[in-house]
This record gives structure tokens, C-alpha cells and sequence, in this order.
């Protein structure tokens, strides 16, 4: 089994708590399109696959609701409203999130120990730094991919391949870690191993389901692969 060079880390669900802020940004949009709006409990199942599919489950699972269901699977309806979740998150991008418990000390231990450090999130690429920055975890990375900025984003493994590429390291050297399926499936795709993370956003799905290398339910956890 080849040494551990790098590990690519998730960023909502694994490294930090994003739902509160996403929920503000989702229902303040869901309100200006008159739509209902939803519990932090139920959007906490709906992210994990980017934010115009988080925006479409918002709109999706309001037409019981909705004085006008048909126009849920326009196009326009769900554009506009994911134009006004970005204009809202913009605004609340990290006022209420926060890192799971573990996950500072983890990572300024992997990164001074000579670990390359990387992220790959299918939330949109603009969003990440203001995250990682006002979370003082930003210097822990060389490399950051949103669902953006490439054709695809997990479950396929294009982002998980462009970074061995950019970073000029093999996959078998590589550890994707995550809290969902998506994470799991893309790196089983691109021939990496992967730690699955339990106390993520999964939609409610047991992450073991897809058999990742590692199953941890704390953070701090990751460290004994590499102990």
C-alpha cells in the first residue's frame, strides 16, 4: 500500500457546520419568490450536491404549499431563486458557521507534519475563501476546487483527478475525506482511498453504505492512518 502524501478534504459537513447559514440564504430566497420557506432540520438533509440543487430541493419540497406548483420545475423559477440564495449568501456566507470540533488542530497537525492539503467542495469556488479565511484555516491548503471550477464535481472524479494533476501526485498517494456519498463515490472513481466521516450531511444514509476505507465519527480520528 503506497505512503500517504495528500489528503483532499470536503468542505460542508466535514469540515465545517454550514447549515445555519445556508438556511438563512435558502429561505430568505424562497421568500422573495413567495415560497415556503424550511427548518434548518430538514435543509441540514438537502445539502452535499452544490447550491442550485440545494435551491431546487427548497423549491421542490414547498409545492404542498405553493399557490403555484406548476411553475416549480421552471427553469426561470429556479434560476432566479438561486440567483437570490447567492445575492443572500454573499451576505451571511459565514456569520453562524463553524468548524466541527477537532478540526483546527487536525489540520495544522497534518500541515506541519508535511501533508499536502487540499479541498474540493461542489459548493460554488467564490464562496470558499471567505469561509476558510474568517475560519483561520485557510493556510492550511496549497489547492481549493469549488463545484465551479471544473466541468464536473463529485460524484465524478474529474475534480479528485485534477488535483493529482496539478499537485503532480498519484492517487494511490491520496486520501479523500468526506461526509457523503458523493465524497465516497469520487474517490472511489478516481482510485483513491477515502475516509467517510458519520456526523455529516448525508441525507440521512448510513456513510458506511458505500464502504470508504475508514469510517470515523470524530475528526480528530483521521491522525491514526497516518500515525
Amino acid at each position: 500500500m503506497q505512503p500517504i502524501s495528500t489528503f483532499i478534504f470536503d468542505l460542508d459537513g466535514t469540515l465545517v457546520d454550514s447549515v445555519p447559514d445556508l438556511a438563512i440564504a435558502l429561505n430568505a430566497a424562497l421568500d422573495d419568490v413567495g415560497m415556503p420557506t424550511h427548518s434548518n432540520c430538514v435543509i441540514r438533509n438537502w445539502v452535499g450536491n452544490g447550491a442550485k440543487v440545494l435551491v431546487e430541493r427548497g423549491l421542490a419540497n414547498g409545492v404542498n404549499n405553493a399557490d403555484t406548483p406548476d411553475q416549480l420545475n421552471s427553469e426561470e423559477l429556479i434560476e432566479h431563486t438561486f440567483q437570490r440564495f447567492l445575492y443572500h449568501y454573499d451576505r451571511n456566507v459565514c456569520k453562524e458557521s463553524s468548524l466541527y470540533p477537532g478540526v483546527y488542530d487536525t489540520l495544522k497537525s497534518l500541515a506541519a507534519r508535511g501533508f499536502t492539503l487540499a479541498l474540493v467542495t461542489n459548493k460554488p469556488k467564490r464562496f470558499i475563501a471567505p469561509i476558510v479565511e474568517a475560519l483561520s484555516i485557510d493556510s492550511f491548503f496549497t489547492l481549493f476546487i469549488g463545484g465551479d471550477s471544473l466541468k464536473e464535481k463529485k460524484p465524478s472524479p474529474l475534480p479528485l483527478n485534477h488535483v493529482c494533476k496539478t499537485l503532480n501526485t498519484d492517487a494511490s498517494e491520496c486520501v479523500m475525506v468526506g461526509d457523503s456519498k458523493n465524497d465516497i463515490l469520487a474517490s472511489k472513481a478516481a482510485n483513491m482511498r477515502s475516509v467517510g466521516l458519520t456526523y455529516g450531511y448525508n441525507y440521512g444514509e448510513d456513510i458506511s453504505t458505500y464502504q470508504p476505507d475508514w469510517v470515523f465519527s470524530k475528526f480528530k480520528e483521521i491522525a491514526s492512518i497516518v500515525a
